[in-house]
């Protein structure tokens, strides 16, 4: 058989049989429907055909039915994980390439799927580009393999056949002598190694190992030369000819190499006269192996050391202090109001303050510290061999400063600021969980004490801490377990000599700790988000106790409640409101919710809207303790408001000689503007009297009641307060 010279011995553009063009069989494994149907009009080409599975069993059972081109397997599936469907690929000599797709974060999984049998391996979420790309250069691949089995097969009869598959094979394949020393090489080395056969020829292959690997192979090759060994299968490294690399290229190539021993025999007995070996290229299996082991380790927006990697290499610091009897440093770093990016400019300039703000961060620290990612806004540093806690302060106060400059993004200059938790070893702890944990409490003060600062941890912080904590875990199911009660404090008219309203206050009757009171609590709920649960039963509650008063025949009674500022955030804030005092047949002028002034500064427009809409259904709007934040008049023209309530700070001072002027001026307001008026706090007959002077009429107090349960709130309904009589 004549195989010329200038044409290819086999066409890999196609697969064909007899002339005719087979199709190529997709098979696609994946347990998310959306994504299986979604598949084959992204990998849609002329020729392809696609099947789909959901599961490993039904998977094998097709398998078992039908042959396939490519298997896109996820590894993760309902019954098993992708490596059970390439063991039984392997199992039963199955030529099914396989690209392994995975949202699995562990290295394990990668590694494992090369090593299983996947032709490739592309991990979630990927782009289509990518997945295109993937599986066009695997469909390449195989048809090239498949095209040398074949060439296998037909040019086995033939010696020169034989070599012809030899020569042309992807693989670098030679034989040694006796001596170690090549005899033959493949023309496949020329292309691999960038060396001649004739430079190497009789000459010995140690010269090409790296020297890392020298003593490793040298006992392998004599193992086999003394009879020892009947081969071996090893990854090593090959020096590349360095004349022959171009700028950039590596001086090795890392290969598998299989080696069996070559023997002879004669009259006396079997004797070694050297080696063969296939040598395969793996330098791009191995670059996969890293860029995922990078992956594992690091994160993927920053390139900054991950959570997993900043542990391994504190508790490995933490050590090393131990022996050492050093001290180390770990901060816990928080962006301030990085949402407030994220939701006015979008996550794509979020991501962006990420990068540049990790490079600042960065630039304040030494070489040998260490700056991760942890996810979201969170950042950490370790602090290794620093003399004093002092120096920590130090580099904490740079990262301050070299955030004082404004970030540039597309929609204009940010100042970002972050707040910074610092825990020092050993005096704030011994592991590496309890100094990244005593860091994180520290940070927690500073964002709760005004942010954009730095505060190192202490004991009494600690203590602080666990104590929030413990109320955070125990908030959880309060209202499950009914632990929730409604108090009531009168609001009385003094020119009508009745109660004319009532305030609902929400008390916590904690099983172990007793009653506590909002302002305790309220806080925690509002940071954990539990805030609006608590507040639609606060609402449901007040309107079902003035629908019990009410059908008693305290038709005039009028509930007031607290509104949280977290509670107009949602958008159905107004229509649910409305709900709940329809659903008790209260009517809306009897309701009236309290705001505080801060709230109005936040978000002015939209917690304005819902003001007027509230107000347009009829319900009261109070701003509870006016005169103690801005107390804005442009505030009260943009919230169409019926009622201010005077802060008890200012009713406290009334019990002097002198009138507090910001009463009066407070009273002034109400007249001019229209708008009812409420003193609270009022405890003292005198201070009764200078309000009643400043034409405020409606009051509440401990001078008249303490806020009570209802069934006693009931009764001042009948029997007004007797500080009334």
């Amino acid at each position: 058989m004549v195989i010329p010279a200038e044409q290819p011995f086999f066409d890999t553009a196609a697969s064909s049989r007899n002339g005719v063009e087979l199709p190529c069989r997709i098979l696609i494994v994946d347990d998310d429907a959306a994504l299986r149907r979604t598949l084959p009009h992204v990998l849609a080409q002329a020729g392809r055909q696609f099947d789909e599975c959901g599961a490993v069993g039904e998977t094998l059972d097709r398998l078992e039915r039908h042959s396939y081109d490519l298997i896109l397997l996820d590894y993760r599936l309902p019954d098993g994980n992708g490596l059970a469907v390439l063991e039984w690929l392997a199992q039963h000599h199955r030529e099914e390439a396989v690209i392994m797709i995975s949202g699995e974060d562990a290295i394990d999984a990668a590694i494992g799927a090369l090593r299983g049998g996947a032709d490739d391996f592309v991990r979630k979420p990927y782009h289509v580009a990518q997945i295109q790309r993937a599986v066009q250069n695997v469909l390449h691949r195989t048809a090239l393999e498949r095209a040398n089995r074949a060439m296998s097969q037909r040019l086995r009869a033939s010696e020169r056949l034989h070599r012809y598959l030899v020569e042309s094979s992807p693989d670098v394949i030679f034989t040694l002598d006796v001596d170690g020393r090549f005899s033959y090489l493949n023309p496949r080395v020329d292309e691999l190694l960038g060396f001649e056969r004739s430079q190497l020829l009789k000459r010995p292959f140690m010269l090409l190992v790296m020297p890392e690997d020298q003593d490793r192979i040298q006992a392998l090759l004599q193992a086999c030369r003394d009879g020892n060994s009947t081969g071996f299968n090893v990854e090593l490294r090959l020096r590349r000819n360095r004349h022959a690399l171009q700028d950039g290229e590596s001086t090795f190539v890392t290969v598998a190499l299989n080696g069996l021993p070559m023997n002879s025999r004669d009259r006396d007995g079997e004797r070694g006269i050297g080696l063969y070996g296939v040598a395969r290229d793996i330098s791009e299996r191995k670059r996969a192996e890293e860029i995922i082991t990078f992956q594992a380790y690091h994160d993927q927006l920053t390139r900054l050391p991950n959570r997993v990697l900043f542990r391994d290499r504190l508790e490995l610091a933490v050590a090393q202090a131990q022996r050492r009897s050093g001290t180390l440093a770990v901060m816990f770093i928080d962006v301030d109001r990085f949402k407030l990016v994220n939701d006015t400019y979008g996550h794509a300039e979020g991501d962006t303050l990420l990068r540049n703000l990790a490079e600042r961060l960065n630039s304040t620290l030494r070489r040998g510290d260490t700056l991760a990612r942890l996810g979201g806004d969170e950042f950490t540093v370790l602090l290794p061999d620093i003399g004093r806690a002092e120096d920590a302060e130090t580099i904490a106060r740079k990262i301050l400063d070299a955030l004082a400059t404004p970030f540039a993004l597309s929609a204009g200059e940010f100042r970002a600021s972050v707040s910074v938790g610092i825990s020092v070893y050993p005096r704030d702890g011994s592991t590496a969980e309890d100094l990244t944990k005593h860091a994180d409490v520290a940070m927690y003060k500073v964002k709760r004490s005004g942010k954009n600062g730095f505060r190192f941890f202490d004991a009494e912080l600690n203590a602080h801490h666990r104590q929030r904590v413990s109320l955070e875990n125990d908030l959880h199911g309060a209202l499950e377990r009914e632990e929730f009660e409604l108090y009531f404090q009168p609001q009385v008219s003094l020119a009508q000599r009745r109660v004319v309203g009532m305030e609902a206050l929400l008390r916590w009757n904690h099983p172990l700790q007793g009653q506590i009171g909002p302002s305790t609590f309220v806080p925690v709920a509002e940071e954990t988000g539990m805030i609006g649960e608590i507040s639609r039963w606060v609402l449901h509650q007040a309107c079902r106790q003035l629908m019990k008063w009410r059908e008693a025949g305290h038709v005039d009674l009028r509930m007031s409640l607290n509104l949280s500022p977290h509670d107009f955030d949602h958008p159905d804030m107004v229509q649910e409101v409305l709900s709940i005092v329809d659903r008790y047949h209260i009517p809306p002028a009897h309701l009236e919710l309290e705001i505080t002034e801060s709230m109005m500064m936040q978000d002015t427009e939209a917690a304005a809207a819902k003001v007027r809409a509230l107000r347009a259904a009829g319900l009261g709007v109070a701003i509870d303790d006016f005169g103690t934040g801005y107390s804005s008049l442009s505030y009260l023209q943009q919230f169409p408001v019926n009622c201010l309530k005077i802060d008890r700070s200012f009713v406290r001072e009334l019990s002097g000689p002198m009138i507090n002027p910001i009463i009066s001026a407070i009273t002034g307001i109400a007249r001019g503007f229209g708008l009812h008026l409420i003193a609270e706090g009022v405890e003292q007959v005198e201070q009764v009297r200078v309000l009643r002077s400043l034409g405020c009429d409606t009051m509440q107090g401990y001078y008249f009641a303490h806020p009570a349960a209802a069934t006693e709130a009931e009764r001042w309904l009948i029997t007004p307060p007797c500080a009334l009589a």
